[in-house]
């Protein structure tokens, strides 16, 4: 039997975060590289990790959250290996150098405590979307892991001069200095619940990256609201 297993087992640590398998996800903790993961998202740890939900530094910031977009975060601090999982989505890992990400707040699975992290409004889709889209920006140099239902792909935004356009509902992550704008299609009508087509899209063009999933998320990101 445990011959037959032995592809399972864990595998050498090369990084401080790196995928086993596709959909799960290791990080080698150390004392003082703390870590923020999505709270519920612990498989599994070996050694002394301790976890903090909901500690301060999120409750500020996720005060910010009035579109019910926010995710639930925990600390996790101590030394050994940690491994975590979202419901079986495909896991994403990014090392990020002096560089920053756009993340929706439901693909955001961890990220290292030292990166500067908040949540901010996506300019130019309020007058589209009543109060409009929030994300999770995170930025500086260190690792983070994003979630996507489904292997993703990545589109670089920069290799034309063409927009590229995404359903809002299948959108995880984009550069945050790309330039994003909403175009309509279709009636107005259409935009409430599924409608009859993909009626909104959101347009991206500049020097960047978006990363879009092969599964449209189901809490309707953008829609009318009162």
């Amino acid at each position: 039997m445990n011959q037959q297993l032995a592809g399972f087992a864990p595998t050498p640590v090369t990084a401080r975060m790196e995928n086993h398998g596709r959909t799960m996800l290791k990080v080698a903790m150390a004392t003082g590289q703390d870590l923020f993961a999505r709270t519920g998202s612990m498989v599994s740890y070996e050694g002394f990790i301790q976890y903090e939900p909901n500690p301060p530094a999120v409750r500020q910031i996720a005060s910010q959250w009035i579109t019910g977009e926010g995710a639930p975060l925990m600390k996790c601090a101590g030394d050994g290996l940690l491994y975590l999982a979202d419901y079986g989505a495909d896991v994403v890992v990014i090392n990020l150098n002096n560089d920053s990400l756009s993340v929706n707040g439901t693909n955001v699975l961890a990220f290292d405590g030292h990166l500067t992290w908040g949540v901010e409004r996506v300019k130019g889709l309020a007058k589209f979307a009543g109060q409009g889209l929030w994300n999770v920006c995170i930025a500086g140099t260190g690792w983070v892991a994003i979630t996507s239902r489904g292997t993703p792909i990545v589109v670089d935004c920069g290799r034309g001069d063409d927009e590229t356009y995404v359903d809002p509902d299948a959108l995880v992550a984009w550069s945050p200095n790309l330039k994003v704008k909403g175009k309509r299609s279709f009636k107005a009508s259409s935009l409430i619940g599924r409608g009859s087509g993909e009626a909104y899209q959101m347009a991206f063009s500049g020097q960047g990256i978006v990363v879009v999933q092969p599964s449209e998320d189901s809490t309707d990101r953008l829609r009318i609201r009162n």
